[in-house]
């Protein structure tokens, strides 16, 4: 089965990481949770308190098939850590999937992997990006998957499922929630 790595930095937007996390493990990923910061307990942006699995510094190191990063206010302690960075690059080079949501496709920029690509992001980082594909929802580019924001976050959850798994298994579990 997939395992996919989930960074949950402070002030990350709850709508965006929970709905890809749940569907990525409806279909039978092995998502692993983990805080940016030295503990395991981080509050989104809308104040709810989510118990990671670990912690960044505990699994760096580790291999995951994909790494998904959830936008928010929480994106500008993703882009100031060195380590996300380095882990960014580090999938990239690997050719593993690259998953970013809302204002979190500006981490992969950071890292230098948007040139010459098709991706979506958040308006609130439209000026960054000036290729953004502002009016699509989710866009797949190789193994770079981006999606708009928190009204989109289903069908980016979808988008995950079906390129980690099939065509099918996302049809099945968008039935199974009435997608």
């Amino acid at each position: 089965m997939p395992t996919v790595l989930a960074l949950l930095p402070d002030g990350f937007e709850e709508l965006e990481a929970v709905a890809p996390i749940d569907l990525l493990r409806r279909a039978g990923a092995t998502v692993t949770t983990a805080a940016l910061g030295d503990g395991i307990h981080v509050t989104g942006r809308g104040g709810v308190t989510v118990h990671a699995d670990t912690t960044l510094a505990a699994v760096a190191a580790l291999p995951f098939d994909c790494l998904f990063l959830p936008g928010g206010p929480g994106v500008a302690a993703l882009r100031a850590d060195p380590r996300v960075l380095e882990l960014v690059r580090r999938h990239a080079a690997a050719d593993r999937w690259l998953a970013a949501i809302c204002a979190a496709p500006a981490v992969l920029h950071d890292a230098g992997l948007l040139a010459g690509r098709r991706y979506t992001a958040h308006f609130s980082v439209a000026a960054e990006l000036p290729a953004i594909l502002a009016a699509e929802r989710v866009v797949a580019d190789g193994r770079i998957l981006t999606s708009r924001g928190a009204g989109t976050a289903v069908d980016f959850a979808l988008l995950l499922v079906a390129k980690l798994f099939s065509a099918e298994k996302a049809a099945e579990i968008a039935r199974s929630v009435c997608a």
